[in-house]
C-alpha cells in the first residue's frame, strides 16, 4: 500500500479546540480571536501583558543548501517541536506562513510533511488567516498613493525617475517584473518604468515580522523611501500620509496565529519572508510571545544556515535582543549525494563517497553556526532509502566536526521518532557556554559589512561591485544608515551566486548587481548575481495538479 500524502495525513488528524491548544500555553480563551474551530489570532492587550515575564530557550532549525532531493527543515522543527513536547517540556513551535508563488509553483507548502505537520494544512498553504492579502494591500496602497500624488500635482517634487517603491502580489509571475505604467492617456497619470515584487519579498512584509507592536508598526512604515526628489532628498510615506491608513490595514494581521501539530503541540504561524530575498524569519511578536509562554521554542529559518539563518543572526536576533541556545542542523543522505555530485535519478544507489563528499556543505555550515557563538547539533531526516553505510558516513563526518549526528524519523513516526534529538537538544540548550554574537557590529561600513558575510560564510575571495554601488551604500552612511544590518539576496542553491556551484566551493567572487535601502525594516538589501524579488512560475507548475475532489476537498498541496 502506498503511504498517505501529506494532505491524506492532515486531513484526517485529530484536530483539538484551539482554546484548549491555548490553554495548553496558559493564553484564556477570551485573548483569542477564533477563525473556525481549528485557527486564531492571540489579541494585543493579551500580548501587552507579558512584558516582563521570563523567557525560554529558542532552538533554531536551519539547514544544508537545499537540494530538489529535499532536506525537511520545517518538518524537522515541527517533529522537534512535538519530540520535546513528548519528553514533558511546555513547548511551542514558530515558523513562517506560505505564500501562494511557491504552493502553486514547484517548492509546495510550508506546513511540514509526513506526521510532523502543523494543521490545518490546507488553510495554512492557501489564504490562512488573511495576513499575505493584508500585507499585499498596504503595500499597494502606498504604491497607489505615489502615482495618485504626482497625478494631482506633485508638491512633495517627487521626481517619477527616481520612483524605488514598486508593486507586489502573492504570486510567482515573471511578466510583471518589469512593465510600464499609467499608460492611455492624461487621465491615467504620468507613465514611468515599475514593476512587481512577490509579497514576500515587500519591505512591508519585513516591517510586519520585526515591529515589536503597532506604534513600532506605524513608526516604521512612514519611515520607508518611496524614492526621491528632483533634488535627491529621500520621501517617506509619512510624507504622503499614507503609514496611517497602512497601519489599519495591517492591524489585525499584525497579532500572531495560533494552531497545532497534529500531536497537539502549540504552533505560532507567522509572517512569511523568503530567505533568499528577504530576511526569511517568522514575527518578532511571535517568537517574543512564544517565548514568554513556553519553556522552549523551536522556530526555522529560511533555505540553507548560509541565508536563512544568517539573517536570523545578523538582522532578526540583532534587533530583536534574542538569542539562540542552539542550532539543528537538517541534512539528508540524498542532498548531500546530490552535493556530492550525484544525478537525482541516481540518488536511489548506494553511494558512500559521495555522501563522504557532499558532507563538505554540512560541515561548513556547522562551521558558520558556530562562529555566531551557539552549539549545533545535526539532524539527519531519514528517508526509507537511506542505508546502514551512508547514514553511518553522515554521523562519522559530524563526529569529527566535534558535535553529534542523530538519525531522526519525526516523517514516519511523529514526534516518537524525533525524541533523540530532543534530548540532546534539551541538554545543548541547557549548558552555560554560550555567548552568542553577531558575526559583524553596527559600526562596521556597509560595503564592509557586505564583505564580511561574504568571506566569512560564503567563503567568497571577493565582493565585485560597480563604483556606483559603492558611492550609493557611502551615501547612505552619510545620511545616518550605515549602522544597520545588511540582508544579502542571493541564489538559495550554493554558497555563491551561481546556484550551479554545489557543495562547498572556494576561489569565487560573489557580484552585487543593486542595492536597495530598506529604512522601515532597518536593513540594507544587496542583491547578488541573478537573483529574482518576482519568481516565474516551472514549466509544470504544482497549480497544474491542484483541485477539488468530489467532496469538495482540496487535492494535489503538498
Amino acid at each position: 500500500m502506498a503511504p498517505k500524502t501529506d494532505i491524506e495525513i492532515a486531513r484526517a488528524a485529530d484536530k483539538r479546540p484551539i482554546e484548549e491548544i491555548g490553554a495548553r500555553l496558559g493564553i484564556p480563551a477570551e485573548a483569542l480571536l477564533p477563525y473556525g474551530r481549528d485557527k486564531a489570532k492571540v489579541g494585543a492587550g493579551f500580548i501587552a501583558g507579558l512584558e516582563g515575564r521570563p523567557e525560554g530557550r529558542l532552538i533554531l532549525v536551519t539547514a544544508i543548501n537545499p537540494t530538489p532531493a529535499g532536506e525537511g527543515k520545517t518538518t524537522t522543527t515541527v517533529g522537534l517541536g512535538d519530540g520535546l513536547s513528548r519528553l514533558g517540556h511546555n513547548t511551542a513551535i514558530c515558523i513562517r506562513e506560505a505564500s501562494l508563488g511557491p504552493c502553486f509553483g514547484m517548492k509546495g507548502g510550508a506546513a511540514g510533511g509526513g506526521y510532523a505537520q502543523i494543521v490545518p494544512m490546507e488553510d495554512m498553504n492557501l489564504h490562512f488567516t488573511g495576513d499575505f492579502h493584508a500585507i499585499t494591500s498596504a503595500h499597494n496602497l502606498l504604491a497607489a498613493m505615489i502615482d495618485n500624488h504626482i497625478y494631482w500635482g506633485n508638491e512633495l517634487d517627487i521626481d517619477q525617475r527616481r520612483v524605488t517603491w514598486r508593486r507586489v502580489m502573492d504570486m510567482n509571475d515573471r511578466a510583471l517584473r518589469d512593465i510600464v505604467c499609467s499608460l492611455g492617456g492624461a487621465s491615467n497619470g504620468y507613465p514611468r518604468e515599475t514593476g512587481f515584487d512577490i509579497t514576500v519579498a515587500s519591505e512591508v512584509m519585513a516591517i510586519l515580522c520585526l515591529a515589536t507592536d503597532l506604534a513600532d508598526l506605524q513608526r516604521r512604515l512612514g519611515d520607508i523611501i518611496i524614492g526621491y526628489t528632483r533634488d535627491k532628498a529621500p520621501v517617506h510615506a509619512r510624507d504622503l500620509k499614507a503609514d496611517g491608513a497602512m497601519t489599519a490595514l495591517l492591524r489585525e494581521a499584525m497579532q500572531p496565529n495560533l494552531v497545532q501539530t497534529l500531536e497537539h503541540t502549540p504552533a505560532f504561524v507567522h509572517g512569511g519572508p523568503f530567505a533568499n530575498i528577504a530576511h526569511g524569519c517568522n514575527s518578532v511578536i511571535a517568537t517574543r510571545t512564544a517565548l514568554r509562554l513556553a519553556d522552549y521554542v523551536v522556530t526555522e529559518a529560511g533555505f540553507g544556515a548560509d541565508l536563512g539563518a544568517e539573517k536570523f543572526m545578523n538582522i532578526k536576533c540583532r534587533k530583536a535582543g534574542l538569542a539562540p541556545s542552539a542550532v539543528v542542523v537538517v541534512a539528508t543522505v540524498k542532498a548531500l549525494k546530490m552535493n556530492g555530485g550525484v544525478a537525482r535519478d541516481d540518488l536511489k544507489a548506494e553511494d558512500v563517497a559521495a555522501v563522504k563528499a557532499g558532507c563538505a556543505n554540512l560541515g561548513r555550515h556547522i562551521e558558520n553556526m558556530r562562529s555566531f557563538g551557539v552549539p549545533a547539533i545535526v539532524a539527519i531526516n531519514h528517508f526509507a532509502g537511506d542505508t546502514e553505510a551512508e547514514i553511518a558516513a553522515v554521523q562519522d563526518y559530524v563526529r569529527g566536526q566535534g558535535t553529534e549526528a542523530v538519525l531522526c524519523r519525526h516523517w514516519a513516526e511523529g514526534g516518537a521518532g524525533i525524541e533523540s534529538l530532543a534530548e540532546k537538544v534539551v541538554a545543548l540548550a541547557e549548558t552555560d557556554h554560550h555567548s552568542f554574537a553577531p558575526l559583524y557590529p553596527d559600526e562596521m561600513g556597509l560595503f564592509h559589512k557586505i564583505e564580511t558575510i561574504a568571506r566569512r560564510i560564503y567563503r567568497a575571495d571577493h565582493v565585485v561591485a560597480d563604483q556606483k554601488i559603492r558611492d550609493q551604500l557611502s551615501a547612505w552612511e552619510e545620511a545616518g544608515y550605515g549602522h544597520l544590518p545588511v540582508c544579502m539576496a542571493k541564489t538559495q542553491y550554493s554558497f555563491t551566486a551561481d546556484p550551479e556551484r554545489i557543495g562547498a566551493p572556494e576561489g569565487f567572487d560573489v557580484p552585487i548587481r543593486e542595492v536597495r535601502l530598506a529604512a522601515g525594516a532597518g536593513f540594507v538589501v544587496a542583491i547578488c548575481g541573478r537573483i529574482m524579488t518576482m519568481p516565474g512560475l516551472p514549466r509544470h507548475p504544482a497549480a497544474e495538479t491542484i483541485g477539488l475532489n468530489a467532496e469538495g476537498q482540496v487535492e494535489g498541496l503538498f
